[in-house]
């Protein structure tokens, strides 16, 4: 009970905190914002002055704001549009900004840096205020949302805003090893991060499938390893300039010593086993290696990393060092010798020892060294940082030992996943609720599972539920991690169900526990794995007991403390330029908002609200094109421009398949490489139907109020044009080949409304359904729950809402 208590205390302190109001559309939001009445109208005698320090750069930056202010607004700023103030001609309307300090070098490398504001909005004047022109670049995207979209007059809310981060590292990853991103791909993101107020471009230049970086020293990588797409030394430079006038690093990352198969190509002679090697097109982990014996490997690093540091003034390099195969090593008899001698109990202190090499190198270069989950080691300086793919467990381990960490899991956006689920993901490590002790009058049953995956390895685990007279709880103990609460026990028609946020997505079994056997499936993200297992322990079994916990253990403020902030990763096994938008916005405005703003903003119908209000300013703002991708996607697959209104309307009851449910599915029915298409119907998918959440929503509120008419109404409006839908989509399945494989889909989707707008009227009577059209109804869902062409229809999930309420 001790430990019980302490848990509690602790999630309790962590999250006392008053939800702040969201009135306005912005995201992040801001840590302060206080309006107050009357407005502030801009006409064509609106202006800028520069009142404060100055600098070419600031400049640069207010003739993007003058320039997006016009593009969402029509409004002419008057020439000059920038002045040096003087105050006896200023006149209203005016922004004043008031920058305090213009370092020498204005850009800076170092990580930490005064990025906060403040924004006074008066009914003359705007006054932007910042210690520093990065806080002044914050501050202009806040008033960028502030004043939205508007035509003809403009107005702008009295208010007052003092507004900081809450972590040092908001990141974005950007993969253009996988694939090939464009300069201008990359600076429209670079737009975007800085409307999210994201300050981390993490470039992932280098890995198995293609060396990205042009290298003098090197010239072999770029010429043998990239097909030709590579990014000259100019080209970085450019990024580099574009990235920190927007007051963004750029972090490098050169993958080493694993993911190398692309140096393999170029230079064998480093590598642990002999050649020949080939270009790598597939996905997943390959087994090149450098070989850390080798002292020509340590001569390659110091010039590949001088390089590295000339191109990139950032004072942090990553080296990957994540998923090294140690087989090229483990049969290598050189390096198993080297080993023995320098007491080298395994492949991880050999990593270590080719680490602590690499650090000295990167020191010599002013640089320190970043990496993921696999470099920490006792023996590596704390200085560096862990930047986490393996998740809370692995955060708080690194803080624990003192060394600095950032968390990605939870933030993959390559995978498809509700960006509610991404929201709800703190980089700081919660100690949960978590209530495993078990009162007399409980009983209690654990059962071991097995989720079978098409690629990895299987997810094993056990769940326990506690039972006190019907009222169930539970938690969970996967296989290495630390044990986590279940939500929302429940049994429904004998089928338990759960759910919690893992590092695959939204995990809800939905299972039969009979005769000690466990059967049934459960969804990760949107999709079905088949799930088994059996029961082995549980108070009706004599001398059992609970399964040992692996518990997280609570931070000390120190250990916070070294949570610099969070990464999110787009790995472009499934992106290109002609999707990258699509897949990555407007749901990293979100991510940007959990790393940037209080931590008690938690309200997910403000964050979606929000969102889709940010994501269409941000699409004219600075033409993110996440609208244009899905468009430009569908109308590749027609022959006539009226087809697309079918189409469109049938993508709202559908969604990719999330987590790597796609990835899984190429990998059986593809060739899960660089030749699997990304031009199919399923590519023009946001991460998530805002129509199928819509849906969700509308049934609980119809299930908790039938005789509610309104919700009743919208409900039926929703189904009924889906279902309406269904003559006018089968047609233009007809009449283009390219589509052919989405009509099994649309039987689907038709057969999951149909039954919906019966399930409502079913419910409104009062009347339970027939007992001989439940197996008809079960079997529709299900097998629409199913995927095909890697896509699900997730509309059939709130409808079995209604089904499970109709009997």
């Amino acid at each position: 009970m001790k430990t019980l208590a302490f848990f509690l205390l602790t999630f309790s302190s962590l999250f006392t905190f008053a939800a702040p109001a969201t009135e306005l559309d912005l995201m992040p939001y801001p840590k302060q914002l206080t309006l107050q009445p009357g407005q502030l109208t801009l006409d064509k005698s609106f202006h800028v002055v520069i009142d404060g320090a100055d600098s070419p750069l600031l400049r640069k930056e207010l003739e993007r704001f003058v320039m997006r202010l016009q593009k969402q607004t029509g409004l002419t700023v008057a020439a000059p549009a920038i002045q040096k103030a003087d105050a006896e001609k200023i006149t209203a309307p005016v922004l004043r900004v008031s920058v305090e300090n213009i370092p020498e070098v204005e850009n800076g490398y170092a990580l930490e840096r005064d990025e906060a504001y403040r924004l006074d909005v008066t009914s003359t004047q705007i006054l932007l205020s910042a210690n520093t022109r990065t806080g002044a670049v914050r501050g202009l995207e806040t008033l960028l949302q502030i004043i939205g979209l508007q035509k003809k007059t403009v107005r702008v809310p009295q208010l007052v805003i003092e507004d900081a981060p809450r972590f040092v590292w908001r990141g974005v990853l950007l993969d253009s090893s996988r694939h090939f991103l464009s300069m201008d791909t990359l600076k429209r993101q670079l737009d975007a991060m800085a409307a999210a107020k994201y300050n981390i471009f993490h470039w992932h230049l280098t890995d198995d499938q293609g060396w990205r970086m042009e290298s003098n020293a090197f010239p072999k990588l770029h010429e043998l390893a990239s097909d030709g797409e590579y990014y000259s030394q100019q080209d970085i430079r450019e990024i580099v300039a574009y990235a920190q006038q927007r007051g963004i690093h750029v972090l490098p990352e050169i993958d080493i010593p694993g993911h190398a198969s692309a140096i393999a190509l170029a230079y064998p002679e480093l590598m642990s086993a002999p050649d020949p090697y080939k270009k790598e097109i597939r996905w997943g982990v390959h087994k090149p290696t450098l070989d850390p014996t080798n002292e020509k490997v340590y001569e390659f690093v110091d010039k590949l990393m001088a390089e590295v540091s000339a191109l990139f003034p950032f004072e942090y390099v990553h080296i990957g060092g994540d998923e090294v195969d140690p087989e090229h090593w483990n049969n290598n008899a050189d390096i198993q010798a080297f080993m023995k001698k320098n007491a080298l109990a395994d492949h991880r202190a050999l990593q270590a020892w080719f680490n602590r090499r690499v650090v000295n190198i990167l020191e010599k270069h002013q640089r320190k060294m970043i990496g993921w989950d696999e470099i920490q080691h006792p023996d590596l300086p704390k200085n560096i940082a862990i930047q986490s793919w393996q998740g809370p467990d692995a955060v708080s381990d690194a803080v624990s030992h003192g060394f600095q960490a950032i968390l990605s899991t939870g933030y993959y956006v390559d995978q498809p996943q509700p960006t509610a689920y991404h929201y709800r993901n703190d980089p700081v490590p919660v100690i949960e609720m978590l209530d495993d002790q078990v009162r007399a009058g409980e009983v209690w049953e654990t059962w071991s599972f097995e989720i079978p995956r098409k690629r990895g390895s299987a997810i094993k685990g056990t769940f326990t539920l506690i039972n006190r007279d019907g009222e169930q709880r539970g938690f969970i103990d996967f296989n290495g991690k630390s044990r986590r609460a279940v939500h929302d026990v429940k049994n429904i028609h004998g089928v338990t169900q759960f759910h919690l946020d893992t590092w695959m997505g939204v995990f809800t079994p939905r299972v039969t526990l009979q005769d000690g056997q466990l059967q049934g499936d459960v969804i990760v993200g949107n999709a079905l794995y088949r799930i088994t297992g059996k029961q082995v322990a549980g108070s009706a079994i004599p001398d059992s007991i609970m399964p040992t916990a692996i518990r997280q253990q609570p931070l000390t403020d120190a250990a916070r403390e070294l949570v610099l902030g969070g990464e999110a990763a787009l790995w472009a096994e499934l992106v290109d330029d002609t999707v990258i938008d699509l897949r990555l916005w407007p749901r990293a405005f979100a991510i940007g908002e959990r790393l940037w703003s209080p931590v008690a903003l938690q309200d997910e119908d403000s964050m979606y609200r929000r969102m889709q209000k940010v994501g269409d300013l941000a699409a004219v703002s600075i033409d993110l094109q996440h609208h244009q991708q899905a468009h430009a996607g569908m109308m590749k697959l027609i022959s006539k421009p009226q087809d697309i209104k079918p189409l469109k309307i049938f993508a709202e009851a559908i969604e990719q398949a999330q987590y790597y449910h796609r990835h899984h599915e190429k990998h059986v029915y593809g060739t899960y490489s660089k030749a699997d298409p990304l031009n199919l119907f399923v590519d023009t998918l946001p991460a998530e139907s805002l129509a199928v959440r819509e849906l969700d929503q509308l049934v609980e509120q119809f299930l908790e109020n039938p005789r509610d008419k309104q919700v009743k109404k919208q409900l039926l409006v929703l189904l009924k044009s889906w279902n309406k839908n269904h003559k006018p989509l089968m047609q233009v399945i007809e009449r283009n080949p390219s589509l052919a494989d989405m009509k099994p889909l649309a039987q689907r989707v038709d057969q999951v409304t149909q039954l919906g707008l019966k399930l409502v009227e079913q419910h409104a009577s009062e009347k339970p359904l027939p007992a001989g059209q439940l197996e008809p109804a079960r079997k529709i869902l299900r097998g629409a729950q199913q995927m095909h062409q890697e896509i699900v229809v997730s509309a059939a999930y709130p409808i079995e809402k209604l089904l499970n309420a109709a009997y």
